[in-house]
């Protein structure tokens, strides 16, 4: 990707939308936005419970505990599971290849209208979540060098399981946008922007913090 297009690519995206859980907004401020991965570290969990987290496919939310930094939810993975990912993983990649891969990473939708997708989602539609809004100018800014860009939903493996490989995320200066810009034939080039290990001072990037049930309001719990 040049200059040019990830200047076209903020001016056409200005909010990147995270999704999280209900509730976790205090722990984010403490801690920053991490990756599973930075999360487990953090919070000194391993062995047997590790694996099962970081490794393995989650079909359930799980809330990780300790004595210092109180208590953290990870998210599940439901649209994913090891047959779908089997269909789909190239390059010799593993289900839990692919797992250990998202969860060393933090999430960003460049489209409210994939966030929309995603609260309307059967499992979620009928839950509260906490969405982020981030500025996307200032994320790029301090952290261009940690971010990996995807042109699919990378924790999406239904209905269909679109190809996924050692390839799918790469760094901004990598991306092809051009290619897939033709490929998606005017649809966004870019579905996914991650950061590797996670924001530690998301506080200082977030333009607004609310609580979403589908597609209402519920509060808005922190607005700079």
């Amino acid at each position: 990707m040049t200059p040019q297009q990830l200047g076209d690519l903020i001016l056409r995206h200005p909010r990147l939308f995270h999704m999280a859980e209900e509730g976790t907004w205090a722990s984010i401020q403490q801690h920053g936005l991490l990756s599973t991965s930075s999360l487990l570290d953090l919070f000194q969990v391993a062995g047997e419970q590790r694996r099962k987290i970081e490794s393995l496919h989650r079909l359930d939310s799980v809330r990780i505990s300790h004595s210092v930094y109180g208590e953290a939810v990870i998210r599940d993975q439901k649209p994913m599971s090891d047959a779908l990912l089997e269909r789909c993983l190239q390059d010799g990649l593993s289900p839990q290849d692919w797992y250990e891969t998202l969860n060393k990473k933090v999430f960003f939708w460049l489209t409210e209208e994939r966030l929309q997708r995603l609260l309307a989602a059967k499992p979620y539609r009928n839950k509260t979540h906490c969405v982020l809004t981030v500025d996307t100018a200032r994320l790029v800014e301090k952290y261009r060098d940690m971010i990996v860009l995807a042109p699919i939903n990378t924790g999406c493996a239904r209905p269909n399981p679109q190809p996924r490989g050692k390839d799918t995320f790469l760094a901004i200066d990598d991306y092809p946008f051009e290619e897939w810009d033709r490929k998606r034939r005017g649809r966004d080039p870019v579905v996914e922007l991650a950061v590797e290990e996670g924001v530690p001072d998301i506080v200082d990037l977030v333009l607004r913090v609310e609580h979403r049930k589908g597609r209402s309001i519920v509060e808005v719990v922190h607005a700079p």
